[in-house]
């Protein structure tokens, strides 16, 4: 049962839609006011956003794929010098979602690590990403992989 990584195709889309609906099911539990509502139709749309980005110069979806399965993947992007968030360029990992069968496998290092390379090749000098506080397990990973806390994001409903 070895774990492929590949760039997504757009024949991944609807697997990617169930795992982004996942993510946006996990991201919800976590916060019902601050993230969007995973109703009908979550799947669709977040596979056409994954679509929009497939093709793109400065975005890149990796799948992990186990027995022609795809059981997870990352998306990734470059970002241009940010004058409001006070940072240069850098390279930001949007997602990481991986099957609750494929967890703690090595899917999610592997996919990190292939974001990474994308962005080291494309001259980027440093890797984002954003981590909820509770979720440990991720953080645990990302600080294994060699990142630090830098930000806390801060919400009030108005």
């Amino acid at each position: 049962m070895a774990i492929q990584i590949r760039q997504a195709e757009r024949k991944d889309l609807e697997a990617l839609g169930r795992l982004g609906a996942m993510l946006m099911h996990a991201h919800y539990a976590l916060d019902r006011e601050r993230f969007l509502t995973p109703g009908a139709g979550a799947e669709q749309g977040y596979a056409s956003f994954l679509g929009t980005v497939i093709d793109s110069r400065d975005d890149c979806v990796f799948v992990a794929e186990r027995d022609g399965v795809i059981v997870g993947y990352v998306y990734v992007a470059l970002e241009p010098l940010s004058w409001k968030e006070l940072r240069g360029p850098a390279g930001f990992i949007h997602d990481v979602a991986v099957a609750e069968d494929a967890r703690r496998s090595g899917v999610a290092s592997k996919l990190i690590e292939a974001a990474i390379a994308w962005l080291r090749d494309r001259g980027a000098p440093r890797v984002l990403l954003w981590s909820a506080p509770s979720n440990e397990a991720a953080r645990r990973l990302f600080h294994k992989l060699g990142f630090r806390d830098t930000m806390v994001e801060m919400t009030m409903e108005l």
